[in-house]
């Protein structure tokens, strides 16, 4: 192919070569915004969004201190396991059943060792739970392993002495007893002892140890160490209520009566005249009938 015959190929006309340099110019164009312009989308904004964020690093953060922290253990007196706690502690029935027994007996277990001959627990699990028992201070400890006596630290001094004597419990009666004699027993703070002073307060004084039962946070074992240090002497001296005498308003404000309880006493008392005796008293529908001895030391017939 001559030259000549090449050059033919770039004859436009006046049209074809207006079309191609507008052709050029579009595509220039096109360059320059490709290069200059910013095709990404914008991001959606929903406040939802950081919010939820922001809630899943504080969960996040939660679980990590969750997953990091020591469990803390609590110690408890294995002579009141209940039903639940022993099947969360892995007892079967009949092992729970065996230790209730026995309680139901007044006996108690003083060690490890005697916690499994009571119950017949597996040796695994009793070397799982024991460390968890927490008997009082005054039983006798004995080490699980020999059956020896543990050699107390404070007597290393006196090893050729044939026996320490044990500390006498001095019992206090419990409606002279001060918040700071309360917080000396163990399992009682600040709380329980002022909790214990108002409901003698509102009863007007203790008649009876079991009524440390009705006061509310007290576990058995905190009532078990009350019995152990503190006792009732004399029936407190208090202005007991005349049942035959006193208004509704008077009964339903007693302690051990609902406003139901005191209307029906009221009503009974009028169809039937005065009550006689607690026996008698007792009869009414939804009278504590268990609470009975205990109420009518606060009551005068």
């Amino acid at each position: 192919m001559s030259f000549k015959g090449f050059t033919s190929y770039f004859n436009f006309t006046k049209q074809q070569r207006t079309g191609v340099f507008l052709l050029f110019l579009v595509i220039i164009v096109l360059q320059l915004i490709y290069l200059f312009s910013d095709f990404v989308l914008p991001e959606k904004y929903f406040p939802e969004e950081s919010q939820w964020i922001a809630l899943q690093s504080e969960i996040d953060a939660s679980k990590s201190l969750k997953k990091n922290e020591i469990r803390k253990v609590y110690t408890f007196n294995p002579n009141f396991i209940t039903d639940y706690k022993g099947y969360k502690l892995g007892m079967s029935v009949q092992e729970i059943d065996r230790l209730l027994a026995f309680r139901k007996q007044n006996k108690y277990v003083n060690s490890a060792v005697e916690f499994q001959k009571v119950t017949n627990i597996s040796d695994s699990l009793l070397k799982a739970i024991s460390p968890l028992f927490k008997f009082p201070d005054w039983i006798n400890n004995k080490d699980e392993t020999s059956g020896n006596k543990k050699e107390y630290k404070e007597y290393k001094k006196y090893k050729n002495e044939s026996f320490v004597k044990k500390e006498k419990i001095i019992l206090i009666d419990i409606n002279q007893a001060t918040e700071a004699d309360l917080i000396k027993i163990f399992g009682i703070g600040e709380a329980l002892s002022q909790r214990i002073l108002k409901q003698k307060e509102i009863l007007g004084g203790y008649v009876s140890m079991e009524q440390l039962s009705e006061v509310w946070g007290l576990s058995p074992e905190v009532i078990y160490e009350l019995n152990a240090h503190f006792k009732i002497y004399e029936v407190p001296n208090f202005k007991k209520i005349a049942i035959n005498d006193a208004s509704l308003k008077e009964l339903s404000q007693f302690y051990y009566f609902k406003y139901g309880l005191a209307k029906q006493i009221i009503t009974y008392r009028s169809m039937n005249g005065d009550f006689k005796n607690i026996e008698e008293l007792s009869k009414i529908k939804g009278f504590p009938v268990e609470k009975a001895k205990i109420i009518s030391l606060y009551l005068e017939f």
